[in-house]
């Protein structure tokens, strides 16, 4: 809690210095990170791991109805995806990966590479190890990674409050025994559900369509009136017929 707090402070004294300077403010050199660090700028035409790390952390900015491949390769949609990013958090948005932007992405992020407003926890209340499911421990758990991140821009930009997950991933058992589908998205690790709070289940199921999932179910799909689903199947299938969807 404490690194948390930490983090969510720097982010802000950032940001009041961003705003500061202004135009004659000149980026210095991004910051080290527990997690995972940026070595140099990234921009249309860029490929490798680095950019793959940062697609993961900026495909929830993926825009209405689109989806972020995960593939390493920096194209116009991942350029699209970071100008969202960089413009969400009030950076100079032009589709390049520099300093601001890692530095912004190191202040969202704990040493586990989990987005700060969520945890791994969070997302697997089964087992401890992420086994028994219909990949395998590390799939799941890198999946639920990614969901991890499209959540923390769907928090962001419902305002900051939270999101409560109440069930990701589940191992053929766990799934078995809440009485989920045989072909359940939860199985791979890449879905949540999402109950009630700060925000009805229509306002996440209809947010859901901004931030990169494919599978979004809620109020009036059978079995999802007390929740919003989201998930990464490969095709696109949304369904929540009370709320417009």
């Amino acid at each position: 809690m404490l690194r948390r707090t930490s983090r969510l402070l720097l982010s802000l004294v950032m940001t009041l210095s961003f705003a500061w300077a202004g135009a004659v403010f000149t980026a210095g050199p991004a910051q080290a990170d527990g997690c995972y660090t940026w070595s140099g700028t990234l921009s249309q035409g860029s490929s490798g791991a680095a950019v793959t790390q940062l697609q993961i952390r900026v495909a929830g900015h993926a825009g209405n109805g689109a989806v972020l491949g995960i593939d390493g390769e920096y194209g116009p949609a991942t350029a699209a995806a970071v100008k969202r990013f960089q413009s969400a958090y009030g950076l100079a948005a032009d589709g390049v990966a520099g300093p601001n932007t890692f530095n912004k992405i190191y202040a969202l992020q704990d040493d586990d590479c989990t987005p700060i407003h969520f945890t791994y926890a969070e997302l697997n209340n089964c087992n401890s190890d992420w086994s028994g499911g219909a990949v395998s421990a590390a799939t799941a758990k890198s999946n639920a990674l990614r969901t991890m991140w499209k959540l923390e821009a769907m928090r962001h930009a419902m305002g900051d409050q939270p999101l409560r997950v109440t069930s990701g991933f589940r191992s053929v058992a766990c799934n078995n025994a809440v009485g989920g589908a045989s072909s359940s998205r939860h199985l791979y690790g890449d879905a949540a559900d999402i109950g009630a709070g700060p925000h009805t289940l229509c306002a996440l199921a209809q947010n859901a369509r901004n931030h990169g999932f494919n599978g979004i179910l809620g109020p009036g799909y059978p079995g999802h009136n007390d929740h919003a689903h989201v998930d990464h199947r490969s095709g696109r299938f949304w369904s929540a017929p009370s709320c417009g969807i």
